[in-house]
């Protein structure tokens, strides 16, 4: 059943992604009562014909293809491949009898992983049972989402054990027909290996009993697994080249029609709409759609549609920019970290350095629209489209239809596009309702301007900034104090409205990366002064960090300029205690040339941010030639620990970087009278081909810590190295965001 259908009561809390899964199971865990959980879970993975099963995560077909189950979203981050290499060095095959399937919802596949990167910040003595308890109630909660970072960090060790008992299972079987020890056997290339004898997976599987299971498994060692860090072909490229890769808008059903939607301005009620003979007309709470045999016909028809929405309240608009500034500006607030008297330093210290930094809406962009197609079949509803959390389209799609969550399937595609805003089941839900409305199949496809006019938003942000350089290896005090929206309330009440928290309060989660830094401080203030406002807010790549990295990474700099030192030399002291740290933004600054000067009316900017349990840094050479932003090379480096498939942890720094410097330069979204002003791409400006450089340099650094993220981290510091370069190769410091407006004419 649905959490907000279950839950009773409001849970006292403001997550992050991460956070609102672990959340959620405690909070449900208070209404429903532990003992009342389920505590064994039938596999719901099923074997083709020919085909062994041997656990949730290895499937051997009868021609040897072993076969992984991936409940991650894939997004083009090679998440796919990640798991399947992940298995295969592990259970020793041959990468070109390597597949992947999408995994059923089930609890086996829970992303519990969420819970021990959630736990990490927490003190010693309650990490280990906070990470346990929301292990357990992120699984009884059948909890699935793509986010934080997290895929391969969360699975790694789970599909090493099936990969590694799976293994054992096709060795016992070889041993027992070869009359020899199982611990005589290793497996390679898909064989089982014994001196000079060979058998293959194709007939190790058909001797291997489902009834025997291994006594003890033995994880590979390091140096015999060869597939780890090694780049392969991915598995889903190939689909992708010849077209038979199937995304949201691909899938095709018997009688299917197609819808076309509108929805009204944010926070709008549709009050009235009207169709005239021969359109089929749906309304919805905010929205109309219309119905056509094709996506044209559908869109023709609603442009025939006559609605009027109202809105409840003020009508988004400049007001909520003038809001953020009034309340950087105020007393409201709490401190939501901190440590020593930052006050003192500052009141009495000379060399007081202020600066208050401004970040605009977000849209997703994703080059997908949001898309979803839904059939109604005795009294269940079948659902195809992307998404990154099979939990929340379940329950959203089953609450909308009056369903259990059971009675509803979803049915993942590839993400043309992801970045947070498929966590949201939106499109899912109006196509579900469409299909119950009209008693057909329905496909739905928002146009582009629904698509970036509607939300959810990343928030805005102003940032109030306060530090005093120390004269040793410290900072004398660092203060923030920022508004910015409580998003993570914000998407609750979409998504879980019975969990979100009664109103809006000061948390450190909603100005993640503001709220701790890595360079040292005698004294340390963070305050988080939220700010009610109308517009839908979402996560948005890197959450919270996306704009954290801009104003630590920039105030940085300015803190180094006010203490006339080199940015690398100032950052390098005050990471005196941070091995990691300096290793990675030496790196960096030793690829892009920091010693050496820029080619002229160019110059050099650095940043470094830690985010998804990596560390990131960035050397940026930019400058700016008749009035346009010039970015000549972008250098990035991180420590994720060891990455498993490098080729894509390059291609998501890369992406990350772009990303990153696209939303810099020129990316903002603006209201007037309640509804989006940009709302195609050329108002909405992503950056161009020509807008980035044709150099990214991209270096791997294994710190030998655990497993981190690789989507998200390379993305906060890429608008901060921007604007400290272009601050250096001008003389003028822009604190406000997009860049290439502050460097116009």
């Amino acid at each position: 059943m649905p959490a907000d259908r279950k839950a009773k009561g409001k849970a006292r809390f403001l997550p992050s992604r991460r956070g609102f899964l672990i959340g959620t199971g405690a909070a449900l865990g208070l209404v429903v009562g532990y003992a009342l959980w389920p505590r064994s879970y039938p596999n719901a993975w099923t074997a083709g014909e020919g085909e062994l099963l041997l656990g949730p995560w290895v499937k051997i077909g009868p021609d040897g293809r072993v076969t992984v189950p991936v409940p991650q979203a894939e997004a083009g981050q090679g998440v796919m491949s990640g798991f399947a290499q992940i298995v295969a060095d592990e259970l020793g095959a041959d990468w070109r009898m390597m597949a992947v399937e999408s995994a059923p919802w089930h609890p086996a596949y829970a992303n519990i992983g969420l819970a021990r990167t959630e736990a990490a910040g927490l003190p010693g003595l309650v990490r280990g049972l906070a990470a346990r308890t929301g292990e357990e109630a992120i699984q009884r909660l059948n909890l699935h989402v793509t986010a934080g970072s997290t895929s391969i960090s969360s699975y790694h060790d789970a599909l090493r054990r099936a990969a590694a008992e799976a293994r054992q299972r096709l060795v016992m079987a070889a041993a027992k027909a070869w009359g020899v020890a199982a611990g005589e056997l290793d497996t390679r290339n898909g064989q089982i290996v014994y001196k000079a004898n060979r058998m293959a997976f194709a007939e190790a599987v058909k001797l291997v009993d489902p009834e025997v299971q291994p006594s003890s498994v033995a994880l590979r060692a390091e140096k015999a697994r060869p597939l780890a860090g090694k780049a392969l072909p991915r598995l889903d490229l190939p689909p992708k080249v010849d077209g038979s890769a199937r995304f949201g808008a691909d899938v095709r059903l018997p009688g299917m029609v197609y819808a076309a939607i509108r929805h009204g301005p944010v926070a709008g009620k549709l009050a009235s709409a009207s169709a005239p003979e021969g359109v089929t007309l749906v309304k919805g709470p905010n929205w109309v759609a219309t119905i056509g045999p094709t996506n044209w016909e559908a869109r023709r028809a609603l442009k025939q549609v006559k609605a009027s929405f109202a809105v409840e309240g003020r009508k988004a608009g400049p007001w909520i920019g003038e809001a953020l500034q009034a309340a950087v500006r105020g007393s409201d607030g709490e401190k939501v970290a901190g440590h020593g008297d930052v006050e003192a330093p500052l009141a009495a210290g000379t060399g007081v350095v202020t600066a208050e930094y401004s970040l605009p809406f977000l849209a997703h962009a994703c080059t997908e629209p949001m898309t979803a197609t839904a059939r109604l079949v005795g009294g269940r509803a079948e659902l195809w489209g992307p998404t990154e959390s099979l939990t929340l389209a379940h329950w959203n799609v089953a609450a909308a239809l009056g369903l259990e969550a059971e009675q509803v399937t979803v049915y993942p595609t590839l993400l043309g596009g992801g970045f947070g805003r498929r966590l949201e089941s939106d499109a899912i839900v109006e196509a579900a309702l469409i299909a119950k409305a009209i008693g057909k199949p329905v496909q739905l496809t928002w146009s582009r301007a629904e698509d970036l006019a509607s939300g959810p938003f990343r928030p805005p942000v102003v940032a109030r900034m306060r530090g005093l350089p120390g004269t040793g290896a410290a900072l004398a005090a660092w203060d923030g104090r920022v508004a910015t929206p409580a998003f993570g309330g914000n998407f609750l009440r979409r998504n879980a409205p019975r969990l979100a928290p009664d109103a809006d309060s000061p948390n450190a989660r909603d100005i993640e990366g503001l709220n701790r830094i890595p360079y040292a401080t005698d004294a340390f203030r963070a305050v988080h002064v939220p700010v009610e406002q109308p517009v839908p807010l979402g996560y948005w790549r890197g959450a919270a960090n996306s704009f954290s990295g801009f104003v630590v990474e920039s105030f940085l700099d300015e803190l180094a300029e006010a203490a006339n030192a080199d940015p690398l030399a100032f950052r390098l002291k005050l990471l005196a205690d941070k091995p990691r740290h300096r290793k990675v933004l030496n790196a960096a600054a030793e690829a892009g040339d920091w010693a050496e000067p820029a080619p002229k009316g160019f110059a050099r900017g650095l940043a470094l941010h830690e985010s998804a349990g990596s560390i990131a840094a960035m050397v940026v050479t930019a400058g700016v030639q008749q009035g346009r932003v010039r970015i000549l090379e972008v250098v990035s480096a991180i420590d994720c620990g060891r990455a498993i498939a490098p080729d894509s942890v390059r291609a998501q720094l890369q992406g990350a970087a772009a990303m990153g410097l696209s939303a810099a330069l020129g990316e903002a979204i603006s209201f007037r009278e309640g509804e989006a002003v940009e709302r195609d791409f050329q108002r909405y400006r992503l950056a161009r081909m020509a807008d980035l450089p044709s150099r990214f340099v991209t270096l791997l650094i294994d710190g030998g810590e655990a497993l981190g993220g690789a989507g998200e981290p390379g993305l906060p510091p890429a608008a901060p190295a921007l604007a400290n370069a272009l601050a250096r190769a001008t003389g003028k410091r822009a604190r406000t965001l997009p860049l290439a407006a502050a460097y116009a004419g």
